[in-house]
């Protein structure tokens, strides 16, 4: 048997009051989930506008059922034409496809996912554009069978940049690889640690929205009782 674990770990800006990222989960309706993530053009309540436009289309399409190529590109076209081609948004898409049993994920970012099979990383960096831009945009998709010892790791750019202020830079393959007990971890303490780096080196004040997703699907051994799924949410509820 399979087991699928999918976390989230994000923040926003420093001093600032809304991140301009936004993540969100939707069940497959013909079996898995897809975790659909956009980092929005500028910051703060603007950059959070247009990124749930872009993540609310996408998602809305793959709850009925459209393929993840085909949601990416509704979301470019109706950001753009929302919005006149002048803004736009970096969208990065991770379904777990129960019917066709694989691993599909779609980008539309400057950011890379990082990808694993085993002991294996490969960087999946092929140059994509934007959605909300230019005409005929289109994702970048890799698609791969489902398999225990498979890591995805995807994240905006907030986690890139963390550090640029004192000329340093966050590798996250490398922040990986070099703790020898990464296999080991859960998708949610993997995304913690990325997370947590990125704000060390920023000195706890992130010069811009960060959000991480880990994918990593796990073998178990056959259950004989009802298989259950579960969802554990954890977010700051500042006081009023």
């Amino acid at each position: 048997m399979l087991d699928v674990e999918i976390a989230v770990a994000k923040t926003k800006k420093y001093a600032v009051q809304e991140s301009g990222d936004s993540v969100e989960v939707v069940e497959r309706p013909r079996g898995g989930l897809s975790i659909v993530m956009a980092d929005g053009q500028r910051s703060g309540h603007s950059a959070k506008t247009i990124s749930n436009m872009a993540v609310r289309k996408a998602l809305s399409l793959l709850a009925d059922g459209v393929r993840d190529g085909a949601a990416m590109r509704a979301a470019h076209d109706y950001l753009r034409t929302q919005r006149r081609g002048q803004v736009s948004a970096e969208l990065t898409i991770i379904s777990v496809d129960l019917e066709t049993r694989t691993l599909v994920i779609s980008r539309n970012s400057q950011c890379p996912v990082l990808l694993a099979e085993g002991d294996v990383w490969r960087v999946l960096d092929e140059p994509t554009e934007r959605v909300g831009l230019r005409d005929r945009t289109r994702p970048v998709i890799a698609e791969l069978p489902l398999a225990a010892g498979q890591t995805a790791v995807a994240f905006t750019d907030g986690l890139l940049h963390a550090g640029a202020r004192r000329g340093l830079s966050l590798d996250p393959l490398h922040a990986i690889q070099t703790r020898p007990d990464w296999a080991q971890w859960s998708a949610s303490q993997m995304a913690d640690y990325l997370l947590e780096s990125a704000v060390i080196l920023d000195e706890r004040r992130l010069g811009d929205d960060a959000s991480v997703i880990v994918v990593r699907v796990v073998g178990r051994p056959d259950q004989q009782d009802l298989e259950i799924r579960r969802m554990t949410v954890n977010f700051p509820a500042p006081p009023v």
